[in-house]
């Protein structure tokens, strides 16, 4: 029997039967790249789409916040934490086959896109290779729109499956979809369930090359051995933004244990005990800067999650 106090959504995540993995007070430092950000109400690892499908809508029902996340790989956790429930895609999101006769990787949106794009390179298998090295889940590859200018992972999209409160779960094709450079039109309570990409069979050599190339690259001009979100600002049309960082002296540029890395001033480091205002600080002077020298408005691709 449940008491008379509790919550909908605090009977739910008691029950027995509920398949996932529930942490209250949860410090969202541990789930995000970058090593920062406060208390989630409940953190919760849901291992089904059954069981998503029932946290959904009893947030919904009761009026509670929730948000949907990643690996954490391009987020900003305020220091205060987040008043609601964090949701995280478990056991049946982790799931990767590969269609031989479709010549598509049916994925979970909880896999990692580095593992899928090490199994298309195994099987000498083309489309996803521009992304080797990007360190966030599939699902957030997608709603993000990953990828360049010139190659981007919606491109690679044959289907993708979401679940909203509105419509429940519902299945496109990607060619019904928008994919914009870092951006897709997925609905901001959309959860990415699950996609099939489309590949295509290439010389393994070349392959080999293409994706050792783009990784020393990124070795070389990204600061990867300290926590960040990866890039802060999209680049605006026709220039890069940590070129118009840097152009405005801000590179190497410090607030409390955040900093404006040495190695590419479009990302924003960690160097030890950064708290998110530090980095909003920084975020904040770079967009000001910019703006007073060149006109120019950046716009953010890393997430913000408990800020108001």
């Amino acid at each position: 029997m449940t008491a008379r106090h509790t919550s909908a959504l605090e009977a739910l995540l008691v029950d027995e039967a509920f398949d996932g993995d529930v942490y209250p007070a949860e410090p969202m430092s541990r789930h995000t790249m970058y090593r920062i950000g406060g208390p989630a109400r409940f953190y919760v690892q849901v291992a089904s789409v059954g069981a998503l499908k029932q946290l959904v809508e009893v947030c919904e029902g009761s009026g509670v916040p929730w948000v949907a996340v990643g690996r954490g790989s391009n987020l900003l956790v305020a220091d205060e934490g987040y008043p609601g429930v964090v949701v995280a895609l478990g056991r049946d999101f982790r799931t990767c086959r590969f269609d031989e006769e479709g010549r598509r990787f049916c994925v979970g949106a909880g896999v990692p896109l580095s593992s899928v794009v090490q199994e298309a390179f195994r099987r000498s298998l083309s489309g996803l290779e521009f992304a080797v090295g990007t360190p966030g889940t599939v699902g957030g590859a997608l709603r993000m729109n990953a990828g360049t200018r010139e190659e981007w992972i919606g491109s690679r999209v044959a289907s993708v499956t979401t679940l909203s409160p509105a419509t429940g779960l519902t299945r496109r094709a990607g060619g019904e979809l928008s994919w914009g450079y870092r951006e897709s039109s997925f609905a901001e309570d959309e959860v990415i369930v699950e996609c099939e990409l489309s590949v295509e069979p290439a010389d393994p050599f070349y392959l080999r090359g293409k994706m050792e190339a783009s990784h020393t690259r990124r070795k070389q001009t990204q600061p990867l051995s300290v926590p960040s979100c990866g890039s802060v600002f999209k680049n605006p049309e026709g220039a890069s933004a940590g070129a118009l960082i840097e152009a405005v002296g801000l590179k190497g540029r410090r607030a409390g244990g955040a900093q404006i890395s040495e190695v590419h001033a479009n990302f924003i480091v960690n160097t030890g005990g950064a708290a998110a205002r530090d980095v909003m600080e920084l975020i904040e002077l770079a967009r000001r800067e910019v703006y007073e020298a060149y006109g120019i408005e950046l716009q953010p691709e890393v997430r913000f999650l408990g800020f108001s």
